[in-house]
């Protein structure tokens, strides 16, 4: 397990060797199914953003300490989940087909005020994974912008064996060519990589917070 400042150490350097501003990448510490103790340690080092993948756990977790946090829904959402999710998090990473879209749509309307969105990009084609086809991209971009719902970016989790290079930049020219600046892409294993080639949000757990149980 890295201590926090490690982790921002490692980003800070990736983001300088590629010409970028440090300040520009939002490292979410994903405390999925992490124990208690340790994600205290890393709330006990300052860190304030956190990624969670299932909406019931997250509950659990932050529901009784919510202030002063930015949760991030960075797994699957399932539409009878997503009145929760859009009550408990900042943001969430992984809007993938219309009719998701337009449930937010209509929770956004009821409650006044939606959560920041990314469109979740499956980029190896993987049948097992969530995330939009590379070919419907553009339309579901212009579906979640029709219904006038704050779209940050993409989101994409490149195939396990595969080198994550070529997807972060596919993933880049797709939100290039839809005026998108937010890039939420690279995990622990890769998230040096990402942030080389633009990533604006990393997701790292593991690194973080050591190996799950």
């Amino acid at each position: 397990m890295a201590t926090l400042q490690a982790i921002r150490d490692r980003i800070d350097a990736a983001a300088r060797g590629a010409g970028r501003d440090p300040g520009a990448v939002t490292l979410i510490a994903v405390s999925k199914t992490q124990p208690d103790d340790r994600v205290a340690a890393v709330l006990a080092q300052g860190q304030r953003v956190f990624g969670e993948n299932r909406v019931q756990e997250a509950q659990s977790r932050w529901e009784a300490r919510r202030d002063g946090l930015e949760l991030h829904l960075i797994g699957p959402l399932q539409t009878n989940k997503a009145r929760a999710a859009v009550a408990l998090f900042d943001v969430i990473h992984t809007v993938d087909r219309a009719r998701l879209v337009a449930v937010l749509a209509r929770l956004a309307q009821e409650r006044g005020h939606s959560p920041a969105l990314f469109v979740q990009v499956n980029t190896g084609d993987e049948s097992q994974k969530a995330g939009c086809a590379v070919a419907e991209v553009d339309a579901l971009v212009a579906q979640v912008r029709g219904e006038g719902l704050p779209l940050l970016g993409l989101m994409c989790i490149p195939p396990v064996d595969a080198d994550p290079a070529p997807h972060f930049r596919a993933l880049r020219a797709m939100a290039e060519r839809n005026g998108l600046a937010g890039l939420s892409m690279g995990m622990s294993a890769d998230f040096e990589t990402a942030v080389t080639e633009g990533a604006t949000h990393v997701r790292v757990g593991s690194a973080l917070f050591g190996a799950r149980g």
